[in-house]
Order: C-alpha cells, then sequence, then structure tokens
C-alpha cells in the first residue's frame, strides 16, 4: 500500500524555494506564507490529516514540490510529539502550547544546510534572500502548525493530550527526525 501524497502537488502558481512549495495557509501569524481561503483546506490541515497514516511507513516517494514540504511537516509533528511525551508530568495545554511555541522558533535547518537530514532529496535555495525567505515561511508554517498541533491534541476536553496521538511519538517517519 503505498503512502498518502499531497493533493497540493497540482497547486497553480505556487512558488519554489530550491524544489519545495510556498503554499498558502489559513494564519493569523505574522509572515511571508500567502493567505489561504479560509473556506479551504491548506498544507497544515492536509499534514494533519496524513500524519498518523503516513507515519506507518518507511518509504515515501516524492511525486511533487509539495510532498517535499509535507515530508518536513509530518517530521516537525513528529518532534513535537516527542517534546511533549518527554516532559516529566504531562503538560496542560497551555503548557504544551509554550513549549510547541517555543520549538516552532528555534534554530533549525533549512535544506542546504549541514544539519538538514534529507538534503540528498532536496535542492537548496537559490541565494541568501531565498534561503532567508524559507527560513521565515517556515518558521511561521511550524508555529501555526504548533498551534493546530495543540488544539487537537487536547480537543476532548480531559486536559491531557489524546493517546491516540501520543502513540505516534516514538515512531520515526522514513526512519529520520529533524533533530529538533
Amino acid at each position: 500500500m503505498p503512502a498518502y501524497h499531497s493533493a497540493f502537488n497540482e497547486f497553480p502558481d505556487a512558488m519554489q524555494a530550491g524544489n519545495m512549495s510556498i503554499l498558502p495557509i489559513r494564519t493569523k501569524i505574522r509572515g511571508p506564507a500567502p493567505l489561504a481561503d479560509p473556506e479551504q483546506g491548506d498544507i497544515i490541515d492536509e499534514t494533519l490529516d496524513l500524519f498518523r497514516a503516513n507515519s506507518l511507513f518507511r518509504n515515501f516517494e516524492i511525486k511533487g514540490p509539495a510532498d517535499r514540504l509535507l515530508i518536513i511537516l509530518i517530521l516537525y509533528i513528529s518532534d513535537c510529539l516527542a517534546k511533549i511525551g518527554s516532559a516529566r508530568t504531562v503538560p496542560t495545554q497551555i503548557e504544551a502550547s509554550k513549549m510547541l511555541n517555543t520549538l516552532s522558533v528555534d534554530s533549525f535547518a533549512i535544506p542546504g544546510d549541514a544539519g538538514f537530514p534529507l538534503n540528498a532529496h532536496y535542492a537548496p535555495p537559490q541565494s541568501r534572500a531565498d534561503a532567508d525567505y524559507l527560513r521565515t515561511y517556515l518558521t511561521q508554517v511550524r508555529q501555526e502548525l504548533a498551534v493546530r498541533l495543540v488544539e487537537r491534541l487536547y480537543a476532548d476536553g480531559t486536559g491531557k493530550p489524546s493517546k491516540w496521538w501520543m502513540a505516534f511519538q516514538k515512531r520515526r517517519f522514513m526512519n529520520r527526525s529533524l533533530g529538533s
């Protein structure tokens, strides 16, 4: 059974940095990302929907530039779940939100950097300006993804993260980690 790919691979007029799509997102967080239609789903919704199914796969065939963004976001969700799971006590929703917001703005490697784990599959940005744009775009997307992930983790109202999500904290998509 093949992994699930992004529906945004065929997105018209998508900008690219390196060979990764810069897709519109629904957000209130300031940043360079184009704004998506509030009525439509975006790449963050798609990542949250596909995370648990795709994290079961060790191989993932990249079929387009949106798949490259999907991979980075799935790996980031894995890091977020590991961060919440490694806390001494079970964090409340507010504590988890603070932890993940801190994780999302911490420095991280982008394609082309020496510490990026998937450099073989990603082209580096063409210029320094493209690299800076990609870094700020990914920071904004990571912040929005952290907000929406916490909403899903704590959606049941018990004050504890969902065991159905936390079961995936040790599962590694493609046997990789962003190393956050």
